[in-house]
């Protein structure tokens, strides 16, 4: 029985096993590894058609050095659609609901480009430090604050995209009570 609506985020547990390992690991263990063998099953096929699509459709404005994110981005993305369709079954736990799941995701791509950006085009990146005609007294003040909201952002980007998931279900949750 259900205690309050937000029970239903909580992680559940079936014999001391938290079940949040479970749905994290089950898409790496529903897709299929490719083989040496010239002809694949369906399976195979469909995935591999699948990732030539998307890394086509995402990557063709892009130039030729940003395709090598193509593998990291076209797997997240498989991997987020495989977690929350396990979450339209009934009596399944969405791990994606959780702060913790969307910050471990976001917070290590965010700190990626932000590296990569610093490295690649440091003037560029420095310059997002301090707007344009910035008077000077000013300068220090608003380089601080803009590298404070540098790294708030991943954090805050979190807590939306979670509390969004949790108004999400809730609604649905209340929606089916009172039907």
């Amino acid at each position: 029985m259900m205690l309050s609506l937000f029970d239903q985020f909580a992680s559940p547990t079936r014999f001391g096993i938290p079940l949040i390992i479970i749905a994290l690991s089950l898409p790496w263990i529903l897709y299929p590894k490719p083989t040496a063998r010239w002809l694949s099953n369906r399976l195979l096929t469909i995935q591999g058609w699948f990732t030539a699509r998307f890394t086509r459709q995402i990557f063709q404005p892009i130039n030729l050095s940003g395709h090598k994110w193509a593998i990291i981005l076209a797997s997240l993305m498989l991997f987020l659609i495989t977690l929350n369709m396990l979450g339209l079954l009934p009596y399944t736990f969405t791990p994606t609901t959780q702060l913790s799941v969307n910050m471990a995701i976001a917070v290590p791509l965010w700190l990626a480009t932000v590296i990569i950006g610093m490295r690649n085009q440091p003037a560029h990146a420095l310059a997002h430090l301090l707007p344009e005609g910035t008077p000077t007294p000013l300068i220090p003040i608003l380089i601080i604050i803009e590298t404070i909201s540098l790294f708030i952002r991943p954090l805050a980007l979190g807590v939306r995209l979670t509390a969004n998931l949790t108004a999400g279900h809730l609604l649905i949750q209340l929606v089916s009570t009172a039907t």
